[in-house]
């Protein structure tokens, strides 16, 4: 038990010693499954430390991720500069990972028809929900979102309309609205493009500015 104590602080110590170069020269050469375990315990400590107490089943959580993190680290190598600590870069990697996966994993259960129904029965978006103290601020965000939902349902086609209420309005990451709407990233990309334009045409031909929209809504 003492010697797999040692062993494993001996581990520990090595990991914080290597270099940059000591760490890529590893990753590439013939110790390479010794050194990707190192990096992996490495980044799930640190995951387990960016999400203490935000969470759910954390240990299990930063395990799985930490796959994928290092399927992306490995595959970007080449692209690390040395402006940083090695192990460094590989965990603001890992923070960007964990951040897009647990937002897909928040939609996971949620249909895109769920979310465009609770957006045309009322509900103000997320995106819009006031963030100021000023009951005059809280009033006319509220009008600006009546106005606003009121031209995405007259202006825009039911994708165009599925994929801004998802999306620009309740934060819905673009990759898990393009896989919902059976999509790429570009595509979908284009299509909110074309919403807004619509969208700010109509704005304007009210007489009101876009500009003016987004200050009332606090965005500005």
């Amino acid at each position: 038990m003492f010697s797999h104590v040692l062993h494993a602080g001996y581990r520990r110590f090595l990991v914080r010693r290597r270099t940059n170069e000591e760490w890529l020269a590893g990753l590439r050469g013939p110790d390479r499954d010794r050194v990707i375990a190192d990096l992996r315990a490495v980044i799930v400590r640190g995951l387990k430390v960016t999400f203490a107490g935000r969470v759910r089943g954390l240990d299990e959580t930063a395990e799985d991720l930490a796959q994928d993190v290092l399927i992306r680290v490995m595959g970007n190598l080449d692209s690390f500069r040395g402006e940083s600590r090695f192990t460094t870069w590989a965990q603001r990697i890992a923070v960007r990972v964990a951040y897009t996966e647990l937002r897909r994993r928040r939609w996971r259960d949620v249909s895109l028809h769920e979310v465009v129904e609770r957006h045309e029965g009322g509900r103000q978006p997320d995106a819009l929900a006031d963030r100021g103290p000023s009951p005059e601020r809280e009033t006319s965000r509220k009008m600006m979102a009546e106005t606003l939902r009121g031209f995405i349902v007259e202006e825009l086609t039911e994708r165009q309309r599925g994929a801004m209420v998802a999306v620009m309005f309740e934060g819905m990451p673009l990759e898990e609205a393009a896989r919902r709407m059976q999509t790429n990233r570009n595509a979908l990309y284009k299509l909110l493009h074309d919403a807004r334009k619509k969208l700010k045409r109509r704005i304007e031909a009210e007489g009101l500015s876009a500009k003016e929209m987004l200050e009332a809504l606090g965005d500005g």
